[in-house]
């Protein structure tokens, strides 16, 4: 897949202190990537340098193939962005909000503002002002608002701060449908139990670094464990098995040692109907990768 967004060796400064050390990483059509980092560990400023708010120091951002320093009217033509609760004009209707955006744009018909509203799902409540709307109603506003320039990439910065579990749903259910339809998704957020649910890439930065870009499958597995289920573990007879029931048994090794033990079951007439490598959560490798933690 075309790549939309990367980042190159980002660095910032403020004054002498350095906030980003060599930041790194692409998002290609149909990625939602999850950007995940302890607080001040530089995830906004790393999203205020990608939408041209601050200068980079070094390194670049290249967007649709457009460096964002060299020209930055052709690499943000097609970004859309919520940072944190967007801000709307609260005596205004929804369709209000959108058509003043909308002005801002070309081209921008009352037809196309129609679509996308039905898209984010305000169509009932869209000539309503947005001092009646829920939360979840202003986010997804928010990003009928951001999609207006019918961008092909969508950054978030903690999109789901005082949601409810059905707004969180929504939002969602919305994202996984943009990331169907090609588009690129960058979320920063700390609930990470959500961010498991529909991502499927993350990059965790910690002090101003990269220390983590991978598939979020491959992060959540737990390298050296796997859950043997079988017939009988009455006549087992592994010294390294542990957390043993009567059809199951763990075992950490690598997958030589794992060969060995199915060689041993089989020898030992005990059936083997499973062998799966375990999972972490993505909370508990995010918490090994920042802390260490075995």
């Amino acid at each position: 897949m075309e790549k939309i967004l990367e980042c190159k060796n980002l660095h910032k400064k403020f004054g002498k202190k350095e906030i980003l050390k060599g930041v790194s990483f692409t998002i290609a059509e149909g990625d939602i990537l999850a950007f995940i980092g302890p607080n001040g560990s530089g995830k906004t400023t790393t999203i205020k340098l990608i939408l041209g708010l601050q200068k980079i120091n070094a390194g670049e951002v290249i967007i649709n193939g457009y460096d964002i320093k060299k020209d930055f009217e052709n690499a943000i033509n097609k970004v859309g962005a919520i940072v944190e609760n967007p801000d709307f004009y609260m005596y205004l209707t929804g369709y209000q909000n959108l058509r003043l955006i909308a002005n801002c744009y070309e081209n921008i018909t009352g037809e196309d503002i129609n679509k996308i509203v039905k898209y984010v799902g305000l169509e009932k409540r869209i000539n309503d002002k947005v001092s009646k709307y829920s939360l979840g109603m202003r986010q997804r506003l928010g990003i009928a608002r951001a999609l207006l320039n019918k961008p092909n990439i969508l950054i978030l910065d903690e999109p789901t701060n005082g949601l409810d579990p059905e707004g969180i749903k929504d939002l969602r259910v919305l994202l996984k449908k943009l990331a169907s339809e090609g588009m690129g998704i960058l979320i920063s957020s700390h609930n990470l139990a959500e961010l498991e649910s529909f991502c499927n890439k993350v990059c965790i930065i910690d002090n101003g670094a990269i220390i983590e870009t991978s598939e979020v499958t491959e992060l959540k597995k737990h390298e050296n464990q796997f859950i043997f289920n079988v017939s009988d573990t009455k006549t087992l007879n592994i010294k390294s098995a542990y957390d043993i029931t009567k059809n199951t048994f763990k075992i950490n090794g690598d997958k030589e040692l794992i060969a060995s033990i199915i060689k041993k079951l089989v020898k030992e007439n005990i059936d083997i109907y499973e062998v799966k490598q375990t999972e972490l959560t993505l909370e508990e490798a995010f918490l090994q990768k920042t802390r260490g933690d075995k």
